[in-house]
């Protein structure tokens, strides 16, 4: 059994409350009486309390579901007792029933003001002070197991929250440090509120081939997280069998023959794999249902372009016999890459609106005065500003790759 199971009891596991009834009054033969009504109700507990000054002592002890108090008691007014009740923290909220000798119109008001749940003329008939103990005690006793559900869902959540946070440092270790040359790289990375499946890498696979990928397991929770990081390591590793790492499509292919959704809990993933060789400067990549990488590049930072860098392909893991393609773009001198996932520009805005793609590619590609192109903390900067807060529902994953403008080793 795990925390959260222990945390979240299933509806009925938890033994139902028992009715106990607390009675206060200093006259032993009326607590003799009550008692005798309640004699043959198996589901409810009896005490009986004379000394009125014991009274809250003894509801601390008991954990009564009901009290009945007398009004008329030596040493203590009965109308100051209910409010003691009301001000102690571990009574405050239990029925009180005044127990009173006659029907006064003032006293009556006094008890509902001091705190007093009814007004009984002592003692009434069997049948309606069983009624009126079973209806006040079953209404306390649903509010307890309110609070008691409530309680245990606050803690299930804190404990899902911890160990969604250490899922989410787990996922940021693995991620790959920045790097500045010959190729620059840098991201951000900010899992959701609930944790969702991205992951990303790069490394060189020999002196001139550079791998590049970026993956979003479709859902949230560390279900999704783990099987991001079984394809990170898989591709990070090339230990995916059967696999030429220099093709992305090949790679694409193998993934989704080794991560059928069926074998891995409904779960697929979409993502884009490319591999730069610095000699020729061709950027070879598939893309298995992921949104496309954008590619600054040009001359001169005046004359750069935008290219859009996405090839055919489903997700991975829905179709067993799923397609991928390759394409290839020569990138010019200057140049700068942007890999995503689609948590950075599916933003639900504060007037519930969705941001639209063409808004995100407008962040990206608009330089600055100095004509320089956004980093990551500066395009994460406008998200969020747009956004209203820095809390994401999705994963934000972003990646910036610029290649060096010659064959520089």
């Amino acid at each position: 059994m795990t925390e959260a199971d222990r945390f979240s009891p299933a509806p009925g596991e938890l033994p139902p409350r028992r009715i106990a009834v607390l009675l206060i009054d200093d006259q032993p033969m009326v607590g003799e009486a009550v008692r005798r009504m309640l004699l043959s109700e198996t589901d409810i507990d009896f005490h009986f309390c004379t000394i009125p000054e014991q009274a809250i002592a003894t509801a601390r002890e008991v954990h009564p579901t009901v009290i009945l108090q007398d009004l008329v008691m030596p040493g203590v007014d009965g109308l100051d007792l209910v409010q003691y009740f009301r001000d102690e923290e571990t009574t405050r909220n239990i029925p009180l029933l005044v127990l009173s000798s006659e029907e006064n119109a003032r006293v009556k008001a006094a008890s509902f003001e001091r705190g007093a749940n009814d007004y009984l003329i002592k003692l009434p008939a069997r049948e309606e002070l069983i009624a009126r103990i079973r209806y006040h005690s079953n209404g306390y006793i649903h509010w307890l197991e309110r609070n008691d559900a409530f309680e245990a869902i606050v803690r299930t959540q804190e404990h899902l929250a911890a160990e969604l946070a250490e899922a989410a440092d787990y996922v940021q270790s693995l991620l790959p440090p920045p790097l500045s040359g010959p190729i620059a790289t840098s991201w951000k990375f900010i899992p959701s509120t609930s944790l969702g499946g991205d992951g990303f890498g790069y490394h060189w696979l020999d002196d001139d081939h550079f791998a590049i990928y970026l993956l979003d397991v479709a859902g949230h929770g560390v279900g999704a997280a783990l099987l991001s990081v079984s394809v990170l390591e898989e591709l990070r590793s090339q230990n995916l069998p059967h696999t030429d790492f220099y093709n992305p499509a090949d790679v694409l292919h193998q993934l989704n023959r080794s991560f059928q959704m069926r074998e891995h809990n409904q779960k697929f993933f979409t993502i884009w794999y490319g591999i730069f060789n610095r000699r020729t400067r061709e950027l070879t990549y598939a893309t298995g249902g992921h949104p496309p990488a954008i590619l600054l590049h040009g001359d001169t930072p005046a004359d750069a372009t935008r290219a859009e860098l996405k090839a055919p392909g489903a997700m991975i893991g829905g179709l067993d016999n799923a397609e991928y393609t390759n394409a290839v773009i020569t990138v010019k001198a200057w140049n700068c890459l942007y890999i995503f996932s689609d948590g950075t520009f599916e933003i639900i805005l504060p007037d519930d609106s969705m941001w639209d793609f063409q808004t995100f590619l407008r962040v990206l590609t608009t330089p600055d005065t100095t004509g320089h192109y956004p980093d990551v903390d500066r395009i994460h900067a406008a998200i969020a500003a747009v956004k209203g807060d820095e809390a994401f529902d999705d994963d934000f994953s972003l990646l910036r790759i610029v290649f060096p403008p010659e064959n520089a080793r």
